[in-house]
């Protein structure tokens, strides 16, 4: 087994170590003398945790490595120092750049790894380590749900972990050379549940057979316990059922007797999960549901097996038992968690309907045959044959035929897209009209479905903050329920009335099975799961819950020009003729197409485009040449061609006449005129521009009805900057923005007290993306920005952006009527169950109610969050 050695980390075998020292009980190996000296000069130093030397329970600092990504590659080093060292409780930083390591020394009892991790990740670097989901079998307790979280994170070498009881997940970011997947496992199974594969990576029909299978077990459970409950009932209820009513009380007291040992194998079969769920708090010191479900059941089931053995010890008419109360709740609860499953199956519809789009087979050329394969066994590079109306199985690039293909499953597009050769087709759309052949670029996890989906699962497995605040709600919530049920059962049975003992249990019982915590546990989770599934239907990738609940906030859209509210590219806006020209339009654009035809000026491309557009021929071009900073000169047909600029103009004496002034309005349309000359002689202007996309005013126009600032920022003058405003409704202008002030000016508009978000699609815009509270990427734009975003927009229209902040903010409701509904529920059932109505009503609840109240509560909740399947965008631009 390796060894580290303390002072340089470098791994080195024990028996080949240069030197060893022993100190307070603990055995060092070095790798040279310079190691040593070091050592022997301060071993005290050295002697503080390791994540790879384990822990020494006589420090009182630990110490930490992180692989850091990114190190080499900037030169923030002492920013990453800084940060660190400013957060409480680290106590040295050491940033090693040339192994991308770094060291961290800090004191466990003020700071955890996560929050190590996090202090990273705000500048930029990514700590790095393994992810893995893993499967809680049975999780439905909303409480657990932190207990787990933080057990998960006090396992050494874990980054962070989250546990979604909506997915019945874990996600976990850890160091594997620090801890394994055994022990991960063994953090879950000591709160008492099994872990399992995760099922959200498996294909739909095995996560559906998973799924059923879970739901057939809860439903059997409950069938078993509602037959032995209808035994129970009648023998609870005997004074109306002919027979028993005339039984002597010792007959009765056996009948009792039987059904204490049926509702035996209600509670440990049945009810299984909620005495093993609280057995598994109770070692760890604390409680959840499962314990309020387990007390209150297993205290009615002592007090009635008690009270039929020794009816003499109880005061007279308090020996009947309350077997009723065993079996009935334990039944209820379990078909509240059978009908809460199939109402969370329908919730992942999005996740399924994404992964259903996949082809099953593709028709492979290989050696020249065509082959039907399964696509898992498509290859990078294989040549694969489309007819019309099939899908396409893979990613990659036409390299034969043409057609129209559907991509609404991805962009959300309904009209199908144009492609011929070298056009990219993405795995899963569905080709309409003609067969093609191309080539796989991408296959298996790393198609664009696969990427989507894998986002869509990774979010709908992320917390937003609210979240966070139920966890800790349902964490005290429990053990605030048992003191409440104590409290009432010593204020019953001190005051209340005749028989007190049977007050007191009933009511004391009914407080611990009334209250839900799992109601508030569910609220967030089962709302956020829905709501990020139908922002992957409309072609939104969220990447968050953080970010899904923060766009519903965002008071500031700043919008980047170039490729966000326009195409991103220049093409011909107008061919203006002269007074005197002696060429009409067409041959006018013919003439200068051809002469930039040879031109490597970024503006010649779109000329050339337009020429070819409405379908002319190029003429033949001679003597070219490029005048730098004015334009160029050539001969076409035998005449004499000039296109640049004023100074051109000016410099080879040409009269302009009203073209100048044509030329000014087009400049202050935001278009870049180009004088042209034939023969000497001004012939017109041709202008070019980055056009505005088509429902770009559209949908600023509907930013703006809801309540937001549109804001443009841009590289350009001034000048273009506003024409293009103008354009689309925009009045507030950040014009003439260097690429590296993009993000100062995003902290600007923070400065003013607002949440902004930011959208943009270049690689430029990736710091302003990480700046800005959301960071909204163009789906059409550079990896780089799309990997700095929040959320990934995939159709790159801004018809996206409103989408977008329409699912936050319907989410966000949701989620606020399920928090509210689940706060009332146990705020009202509570003192109810308590007693409170009895002296002005005498009313007390039944535990049967309350057992049904709170089964059926965690059901509505996730009833309402399906209620976001319905979901249509009320403002969308159309």
């Amino acid at each position: 087994m390796t060894q580290h050695d303390p002072v340089c980390g470098m791994e080195i075998e024990p028996q080949s170590a240069f030197a060893k020292r022993e100190h307070m009980g603990q055995t060092f190996y070095f790798c040279s003398q310079s190691c040593v000296d070091q050592f022997d000069k301060d071993p005290h130093h050295y002697m503080m945790t390791s994540a790879t030397t384990g822990f020494n329970p006589q420090m009182t600092l630990t110490r930490i490595e992180l692989p850091v990504s990114g190190l080499p590659l900037k030169d923030h080093a002492t920013h990453l120092e800084s940060t660190l060292r400013a957060v409480n409780g680290v106590a040295e930083v050491k940033v090693n750049v040339a192994a991308n390591r770094l060291e961290v020394q800090y004191d466990a009892g003020k700071v955890d790894v996560s929050k190590l991790v996090g202090a990273v990740k705000s500048i930029g670097f990514q700590v790095g380590g393994t992810n893995v989901k893993i499967g809680i079998e049975n999780l439905r307790c909303a409480s657990c749900v932190k207990f787990i979280e933080d057990e998960l994170k006090s396992t050494q070498g874990v980054l962070n972990a989250t546990v979604n009881i909506a997915t019945q997940e874990a996600t976990v970011d850890y160091l594997p050379q620090n801890t394994t997947l055994a022990e991960l496992n063994k953090a879950i199974e000591t709160w008492g549940y099994k872990s399992r594969q995760a099922t959200s990576d498996a294909p739909v029909d095995k996560q559906e057979e998973a799924h059923a299978n879970e739901y057939r077990k809860l439903m059997n459970k409950f069938w078993f316990a509602a037959a032995i409950s209808v035994i129970v009932m009648i023998t609870a209820y005997y004074q109306i059922v002919p027979v028993l009513r005339d039984l002597s009380m010792d007959s009765l007291r056996l009948v009792w007797g039987v059904t204490a040992l049926l509702t035996l194998p209600v509670m440990f079969w049945s009810g299984s999960d909620f005495f093993t769920g609280g057995w598994a708090a109770f070692k760890h010191r604390s409680a959840n549901m499962n314990t309020l479900i387990a007390l209150g059941t297993g205290a009615a089931w002592l007090y009635s097996t008690f009270a039929i053995l020794f009816p003499s010890v109880f005061p007279e008419g308090t020996s009947e038992p309350f077997y009723d109360v065993v079996a009935v709740v334990i039944a209820l609860v379990v078909l509240g968690q059978a009908l809460e499953l199939r109402a969370k199956g329908q919730s992942s519809s999005a996740i399924k309907k994404l992964l259903g789009l996949q082809a099953k087979t593709a028709r492979v050329i290989r050696d020249g045959k065509e082959m039907d394969i399964p696509v898992e066994e498509v290859l990078v590079g294989d040549v694969i044959q489309v007819r019309p109306g099939e899908k396409v199985p893979v990613d990659g690039v036409i390299v034969e035929g043409s057609s129209a293909v559907d991509e609404s499953m991805l962009t959300g597009e309904s009209m199908p897209a144009s492609k011929k050769m070298g056009d990219e087709v993405i795995g899963a759309t569905i080709n309409k009209t003609g067969a093609f052949k191309f080539r796989t670029t991408k296959v298996g996890k790393d198609t664009a479905l696969a990427q989507i989906v894998k986002m869509v699962q990774d979010a709908q497995n992320s917390k937003a903050p609210i979240a966070r605040l139920a966890d800790t709600v349902s964490g005290y919530f429990v053990p605030i329920v048992m003191i409440l049920a104590v409290w009432t059962f010593v204020v019953w049975f001190a005051f209340g009335p005749q028989p007190q003992l049977v007050y007191a249990l009933v009511t004391s019982v009914t407080v611990l099975i009334i209250a839900c915590p799992c109601a508030l546990g569910l609220a967030t989770p089962m709302s956020l799961m829905v709501g990020i599934g139908k922002g992957a239907e409309s072609g939104i990738l969220i990447r968050s819950g953080e970010a899904l609940q923060t766009a519903r906030a965002i008071q500031i859209v700043v919008l980047d020009k170039t490729g966000t509210i326009t195409k991103g590219k220049p093409e011909l806006t107008d061919v203006i003729l002269g007074e005197q020209s002696s060429v009409d339009s067409d041959q006018l654009l013919k003439l200068a197409s051809s002469v930039e035809k040879v031109s490597e000026h970024p503006l010649a491309q779109a000329i050339v485009d337009g020429a070819q557009a409405r379908k002319l021929k190029l003429a033949e071009v001679k003597d070219f040449e490029a005048i730098p900073g004015h334009g160029v000169s050539a001969k076409v047909e035998d005449k004499n061609i000039l296109i640049g600029n004023l100074k051109l103009m000016n410099r080879e004496n040409i009269a302009l006449g009203s073209l100048e002034e044509k030329s000014k309005s087009l400049a202050d349309d935001g278009k870049t005129p180009m004088f042209i000359a034939i023969d000497g002689k001004a012939a017109g202007i041709i202008a070019v521009a980055d056009t505005v996309k088509e429902d770009s005013a559209e949908a600023i126009a509907v930013l703006q009805k809801m309540g937001i600032e549109v804001v443009m920022i841009t590289g350009d003058n001034r000048r273009t900057a506003e024409a293009i405003a103008r354009k689309v409704g925009i009045t507030r202008v950040l014009a003439e923005v260097l690429p590296e002030d993009k993000a100062n000016n995003i902290q600007q508009l923070q400065a003013e007290g607002k949440q902004v978000a930011m959208v943009g699609d270049g690689i430029n815009d990736a710091p302003a993306l990480a700046q800005a509270d959301v960071g909204l990427a163009i789906g059409t734009g550079t990896d780089v920005a799309i990997e700095a975003s929040d959320i990934t927009l995939i159709k790159g229209s801004l018809k996206g952006v409103v989408t977008a902040i329409e699912v936050s903010r319907a989410t966000m409701t949701n989620i606020y009527q399920n928090l509210v509904g689940a706060f009332f529920y146990n705020v009202l059932g509570i003192p109810v169950a308590m007693g409170l109505l009895f002296p002005f009503f005498g009313v007390l609840l039944s535990p049967l109610i309350a057992g049904a109240a709170m089964a059926f509560s965690s059901v509505t909740v996730v009833g309402n969050a399906n209620r976001l399947r319905g979901f249509k965008p009320k403002f969308t631009a159309r």
